[in-house]
């Protein structure tokens, strides 16, 4: 199985605080990999470092075979194409309709023509379980849920082969959160996606995640699967997992 990102000794600080201290993982192709640990330790900053938008001290990541703290300009344009991130709260363009956000990767990064770009979006819309009708629509005139999927259908505009979620189901209700819990077990099956995945959705965690990293006072406590993670000795492990019988 062939590791798509891997972590190396990793630092970050933000000016004398030390956020992490040398964090060490490995995201093998096809997993549903979670990124777990108490509030304040930095999983969506790793996930941020991981997408080129903020960057490390020290250490190194690789995505893609590309290590991210020496590319080139043209490379990370090249990597930006290769995967999708969903954010906390969607982040979508409140000025644009929902066609308009879906289509703006392919506008950005490709030379396709607007009919083909249509098309494209017609069908990311439909795939993630929004009407067609919806794409006319503004976030402003639609649910919670509808937001993330999306921004969950922008995030698959250029068929990636990462995509990344911070914390996809936080906001939404029991119901829908399992429903998009669904979908991306869907979606991982039918796109062939790796997909790294910031949560504390207890229900979400044991239903979607084949591995998990857990960050604690600023090192990787555990990596690995579930099954093994109640042998650890960590109090975030503990108190978490803990209501889990």
């Amino acid at each position: 199985m062939a590791a798509l990102i891997k972590v190396r000794g990793v630092e970050t600080r933000f000016g004398e605080k030390v956020i992490h201290n040398g964090l060490n993982l490995t995201v093998n192709e096809g997993e549903i990999y979670g990124l777990l640990g108490p509030s304040g330790c930095g999983k969506t900053t790793l996930l941020r470092e991981m997408v080129l938008l903020q960057e490390f001290a020290a250490g190194s990541i690789e995505v893609l075979g590309k290590k991210l703290e020496k590319i080139r300009h043209k490379d990370a344009q090249q990597l930006r194409r290769e995967w999708g991130v969903l954010f906390q709260f969607g982040a979508l363009f409140s000025s644009l309709t929902l066609r308009e956000n879906i289509a703006l990767p392919l506008v950005e990064y490709t030379k396709l023509t607007p009919v083909m770009i249509d098309e494209i979006v017609k069908f990311k819309i439909a795939l993630v379980g929004l009407k067609a009708s919806d794409a006319h629509l503004y976030p402003s005139e639609i649910s919670g849920g509808m937001k993330k999927k999306a921004g969950l259908a922008r995030a698959l505009a250029m068929d990636p082969k990462l995509l990344f979620l911070d914390e996809p189901t936080s906001g939404l209700d029991p119901i829908s959160a399992r429903e998009f819990d669904r979908l991306i077990l869907q979606l991982r099956e039918m796109l062939g996606l790796t997909i790294v995945m910031v949560s504390h959705d207890l229900q979400s965690i044991y239903d979607t995640l084949d591995k998990v990293a857990i960050i604690e006072n600023k090192k990787i406590a555990y990596e690995g699967t579930l099954e093994e993670i109640k042998s650890v000795k960590s109090d975030f492990i503990e108190s978490f997992f803990g209501m889990k019988k």
